[in-house]
């Protein structure tokens, strides 16, 4: 039983992060978040909310800077202001922002946003767990070797669930009549919007493809629903 209790200890730690981040997640949301008010923009959504027999699809501003979209555990969509404000000055269009509210909308209908918070505390019950186990093996190493195996496993399933979400959006746009070129556009405007330009980790270790990769999966998509 003894050589079993670093796994247990890992699991516990699993859940009370999980828990804790849940929570912490939601308040804040709920804090700094308000109902988006947009004609254009709802123009848009009640023509995919038709396309998905929905009365209608609720969009919510997040206060916050960075430019990005979020669907959270209980399935509310945020557009964030920075992203929203990027709108606003005309550099992003109300049919490339519908793009990422059917991406988000993505997440949620495939069970992508839960999951990752399950799969949020499982990796840090793995990271604990390696470092454990790995420690006793190579010490000092083993901890910087947990931290890159578990880092490069929540990646690829980062990627993964990324493909999918763009999968299910291009599905929409083109269903609602909007199309998919609103969203290859988007992702050749991202890099600058969000002041990344090619630059960070390689790309086995980046939670989202590389712009390339993710315009060539939509198109091979496009072409499916529409060839």
């Amino acid at each position: 039983m003894l050589k079993f209790t670093p796994l247990l200890i890992a699991a516990l730690y699993g859940f009370i992060l999980w828990w804790f981040s849940a929570l912490r997640l939601r308040q804040e949301l709920d804090q700094k978040s308000s109902e988006l008010a947009d004609p254009k923009l709802k123009a848009l959504t009640d023509r995919m909310a038709a396309a998905l027999d929905l009365p209608r699809i609720r969009v919510n501003i997040y206060e916050v800077e960075p430019v990005n979209g979020l669907a959270s555990p209980d399935g509310r969509i945020f557009i964030t202001r920075g992203f929203y404000d990027q709108y606003r000055a005309g550099k992003v269009t109300a049919e490339e922002m519908a793009s990422v509210i059917a991406h988000e909308l993505g997440h949620v209908a495939l069970g992508h946003a839960r999951r990752r918070m399950i799969d949020f505390s499982g990796q840090n019950a793995l990271r604990t767990a390696l470092i454990v186990i790995l420690g006793r093996f190579i010490p000092g190493i083993g901890t910087i070797l947990a931290n890159v195996l578990t880092s490069m496993v929540a990646a690829r399933l980062s990627r993964s669930d990324e493909y999918e979400a763009d999968a299910y959006a291009t599905a929409l746009l083109i269903k609602s009549g909007i199309g998919a070129g609103p969203q290859k556009t988007l992702f050749t405007k991202l890099e600058d919007l969000t002041k990344m330009r090619g630059k960070g980790p390689p790309a086995w270790l980046l939670s989202h493809p590389k712009t390339h990769q993710r315009i060539a999966a939509i198109e091979a998509n496009e072409a499916k629903w529409v060839g």
